[in-house]
C-alpha cells in the first residue's frame, strides 16, 4: 500500500500544493486551527513557573503526530508580520488529553521567548512534528539526569513519563540554577522524591546559597560529582544545559558512565582549524548572488551578516530548520570537525563552515 505525503516525490503533489495553500488560507479565515496538512496548536494556558519562566499549554490540531519524552518541537509565531521559528523541548510526557507543554525562559533579546511569555489564550501557533533522540535507554540500569537552567525542560518530560510508571528504575536528577527562584517545578520534584524510593533530586544554586539548605552550592565541580555519584553503579547519563556545562559534565562523567547523551541549548564553541582562515565565495543558486564569507564563521552567521536571512530554529544543529542542499564545494561540521567533500549533499547552515567556494540551494 502506498502512502501519499507532502514529502513524496510524486509530481502530482507539486500541482496540488498551490491549491492546498489556497484551501488552507480560506480554512484559516473560518478557524485559525484548521489546515489540510499543517500542524498548528491553540494556546489554552500560560502558567508561571519561576523567575522569567512560563509553561505554555497547547492544544494541537489533528496533524500533530505525537512525541516521545525528551523530544523537541519547533514553534513558529508571527511578530510584526514576520514569522519566527524557535526550537523548544516538550516539558511533559504524552497525555491522554493530547495537550502539549513547552516551558520557555525569557532571554535577553529573545523575540519568540518573550512573545510566548505574554501570549494570549486562544492564540494559534504553528508546530513542526516532534524530533530528537534524547531518551532513556531501554534497559533497567540506573539513570543520572544533569540539567542547568533551561536544561530542566527535557528532563521534566523524561521524569513525568517515569513518574507515571512509579519510577521502575533508579533515577537521580541534579539540577543547577542561579538561585531558588529559578528552580522549575521544585515542589513536584520533591514530592516525587518523598513518594518514590527510586527517585532522588538535588537542586543546586550557583549564586545564592538558600538559607537553611546544607546541600551543594556553586557551579558544577569535581566535588559535586564525587558527592552526588559516589558509590553509584555505572549509570546512563543524560545532560542538558549551556555548552560550557555540557562540556564540563562530559569531561567529568562520560568515561565512568554506562552511556552518555548530551544536548546544549547554546551554540557550540567553535574550534577554528588553521585551514579555516581567509575567505571564500558562496553562491546562492536561487537568488543568483555570490557572497564573500569568512571560512571560520558558520554559514548561518555569515549569511545573516550580509543581509541574507535563511530559516532557522535551534541554531545548534538539532532541528534541521536551516538544512539546505550544497551542490558544490567543501564544508566543515563544527560539531565533529568532519569535512563534507561530496559534491552534492545537505548541510545545516548553523553548524557548517565553508572550507572552499560553495554553491548552496538558497
Amino acid at each position: 500500500m502506498s502512502t501519499f505525503s507532502p514529502a513524496s516525490a510524486d509530481p502530482r503533489w507539486h500541482w496540488l500544493k498551490p491549491d492546498l495553500q489556497v484551501v488552507d488560507f480560506w480554512l484559516s479565515r473560518c478557524n485559525a486551527l484548521w489546515s489540510t496538512h499543517e500542524a498548528r496548536a491553540r494556546v489554552v494556558a500560560v502558567i508561571p513557573e519561576a523567575d522569567g519562566v512560563s509553561t505554555v499549554v497547547l492544544k494541537p490540531n489533528r496533524h500533530f503526530k505525537g512525541f516521545r519524552p525528551g523530544q523537541h518541537v519547533n514553534v513558529s509565531v508571527e511578530i510584526d508580520g514576520i514569522r519566527h521559528t524557535r526550537s523548544y523541548s516538550l516539558s511533559d510526557a504524552p497525555r491522554p488529553d493530547k495537550l502539549l507543554r513547552v516551558t520557555v525562559k525569557a532571554v535577553e533579546g529573545g523575540k519568540v521567548s518573550r512573545y510566548l511569555q505574554a501570549v494570549r489564550r486562544r492564540a494559534v501557533v504553528h508546530l513542526s512534528q516532534a524530533f530528537g533522540d534524547f531518551e532513556l535507554p531501554m534497559d533497567n540500569a540506573p539513570v543520572v539526569l544533569m540539567a542547568a537552567g533551561s536544561g530542566i525542560t527535557p528532563m521534566l518530560s523524561l521524569l513525568k513519563a517515569q513518574a507515571a510508571m512509579a519510577f521502575p528504575r533508579p533515577v537521580l536528577l541534579a539540577c543547577w540554577a542561579r538561585n531558588a527562584r529559578e528552580w522549575v517545578q521544585a515542589e513536584t520534584l520533591r514530592d516525587w522524591m518523598a513518594k518514590h524510593a527510586n527517585f532522588k533530586v538535588h537542586l543546586i544554586a550557583t549564586r545564592e546559597k538558600p538559607e537553611g539548605d546544607a546541600g551543594l552550592f556553586g557551579r558544577i565541580s569535581k566535588a559535586h560529582i564525587d558527592t552526588l555519584f559516589s558509590g553509584l553503579p555505572s549509570p546512563h547519563v543524560l545532560v542538558c544545559g549551556p555548552s560550557g556545562f555540557v562540556g564540563t559534565a562530559r569531561e567529568r562523567v562520560a568515561a565512568w558512565a554506562k552511556s552518555f547523551q548530551a544536548e546544549s541549548f547554546t551554540p557550540p564553541v567553535q574550534v577554528v582549524a588553521p585551514e579555516s582562515e581567509g575567505t571564500v565565495q558562496v553562491t546562492l543558486q536561487r537568488s543568483g548572488r555570490t557572497l564573500e564569507v569568512a571560512r571560520g564563521a558558520t554559514l548561518l552567521e555569515a549569511l545573516e551578516a550580509q543581509g541574507v536571512n535563511p530559516a532557522f530554529g535551534c541554531r545548534m544543529g538539532i532541528c534541521n530548520t536551516c538544512a539546505c542542499g550544497k551542490s558544490a564545494g567543501v564544508s566543515r561540521d563544527v560539531l565533529n570537525g568532519e569535512l563534507g567533500t561530496e559534491p552534492t549533499h545537505a548541510l545545516r547552515l548553523c553548524i557548517s563552515t565553508a572550507q572552499s567556494d560553495l554553491s548552496l540551494e538558497l
